[in-house]
């Protein structure tokens, strides 16, 4: 069985330490980096299955860290930071990362969505299960599961991870209505009690790159009260 590696980047060395146990007590092998450029090195140079990246960080800050490692993985990343706003939140996520938790954190959830996030990940990157899905096309849209890209009137949208897999799930049951919480455990593969608000900044991202303040047609529907449907 492979080792599963999680990289801790934070300079807060009391922080780095308490999450490294929680991640030892389940089994997993785990890197700690001190800054941003040491992050990026132990990506460069091991198999890092997950990212737990702080954003104030010394010498590159998560944001950058981020956008070098989606250059070239697509491993999920875990934004642990003291920045509490909403559009913290949004910020993180639109550069690249998985999900944002703030601190102070609760270390049970965070392992939580550790194990959630790697159980997708290897479902997502074994072959047979891409090549069992189909290609999705509404449109203008095109959604290739195989390669996970996305085009939209033959222009390439880059998406992160969790925008691509809402998409899709979004795409491939046009006018299916699906509530925040539903949209959570099919994505994510867990229930949590703040789903709501991490669908809907994720929802919130995805329009903006799919160009619906700029085209008419809006392709993610909200229905009030109820959830998010696809409107291709």
């Amino acid at each position: 069985m492979k080792r599963i590696t999680v990289l801790i980047a934070d300079d807060e060395a009391e922080i780095a330490e308490l999450i490294a146990l929680h991640l030892k007590k389940e089994g997993y092998h785990y890197v700690i980096a001190s800054d941003g450029k040491e992050a990026i090195q132990a990506v460069q140079t091991q198999s890092i299955d997950l990212a737990i990246l702080d954003i104030m960080m010394p010498k590159l800050d998560g944001y950058e860290v981020t956008r070098q490692i989606r250059e070239q993985h697509q491993m999920p990343i875990i934004f642990l930071s003291a920045k509490t706003s909403d559009m913290d939140k949004i910020s993180g996520l639109v550069r690249g990362a998985d999900d944002y938790m703030t601190k102070p954190f609760n270390p049970m959830e965070l392992i939580a969505r550790v194990n959630a996030h790697l159980r997708r990940s290897l479902q997502m990157n074994q072959p047979a299960a891409a090549a069992n899905k189909p290609i999705v096309e509404v449109g203008g849209l095109v959604i290739y599961p195989d390669q996970r890209t996305v085009r939209l009137y033959d222009e390439t949208i880059e998406l992160t991870p969790k925008e691509f897999d809402i998409l899709y799930l979004l795409a491939s049951y046009p006018k299916k209505v699906y509530s925040a919480e539903n949209i959570f455990q099919h994505v994510w593969g867990e229930a949590y009690y703040e789903s709501a608000n991490t669908v809907m900044v994720h929802i919130r991202t995805l329009r903006k790159k799919l160009g619906e303040d700029i085209h008419k047609n809006k392709l993610i529907k909200t229905v009030w009260g109820v959830g998010y449907t696809f409107n291709g």
